[in-house]
């Protein structure tokens, strides 16, 4: 007389009848495709096209992208109304899926660089100008040496400098940072280096 088997061996072999993600999983130990792994996944492309949201029009549009996906960012920018910003990023979350993310990832990476670059720049040119404005004669003396016109720039500081000893508004002192910065591209489009930073003391 054949056995009946136990109640574990009979549940067991309910189960391996069942889906073959159940068969999988009770066979081999694995779980069938984490669903919360899917969710990371959908969640991090979404986070993608939110950072490809926040770039200009421009950089969007110079970006290797399939034309649907940039169609949606260029949308997304105009939309100001929360919920319905909150939709269109879902759905450029699901556009992502379908686009290599490897490009687009590398084209950000290289603006962040370049916003970066841009940020330090300022904070130099700020250095600069504010040394200058302090009396710093050697840094003066280097950015003439570096093509600097010597009447424009001592102008320049000096009405920078009685306009910050009057508190009035900083009009010679922006004129002041423009001059510099243009400078500096021009030594930079030339192939030179940058003019370096002396202590004012």
């Amino acid at each position: 007389m054949r056995r009946r088997p136990s109640g574990f061996q009979a549940g067991r072999d309910e189960v391996l009848a069942g889906s073959g993600g159940c068969r999988r999983y009770m066979v081999t130990g694995m779980e069938p495709e984490s669903k919360s792994r899917k969710k990371k996944e959908m969640l991090a492309l979404q986070a993608l096209g939110e950072k490809l949201v926040e770039l200009s029009s421009d950089q969007i549009k110079k970006i290797d992208m399939p034309l649907e996906l940039r169609d949606a960012l260029l949308f997304a920018k105009t939309i100001n109304k929360r919920g319905a910003r909150r939709r269109q990023l879902q759905y450029i979350g699901a556009l992502m899926r379908e686009a290599d993310p490897e490009p687009i990832q590398k084209a950000l990476d290289i603006i962040g660089k370049g916003q970066l670059q841009d940020a330090e720049q300022f904070a130099e040119l700020e250095r600069w100008r504010d040394e200058l404005i302090e009396g710093s004669d050697g840094l003066l003396e280097e950015m003439v040496s570096r093509g600097a016109d010597r009447q424009t720039l001592r102008h320049l500081v000096l009405s920078a400098r009685k306009e910050r000893e009057g508190n009035k508004p900083p009009k010679a002192t922006r004129a002041l940072f423009r001059f510099l910065k243009a400078l500096s591209k021009q030594q930079l489009s030339n192939g030179g280096s940058k003019p370096e930073l002396h202590d004012s003391q």
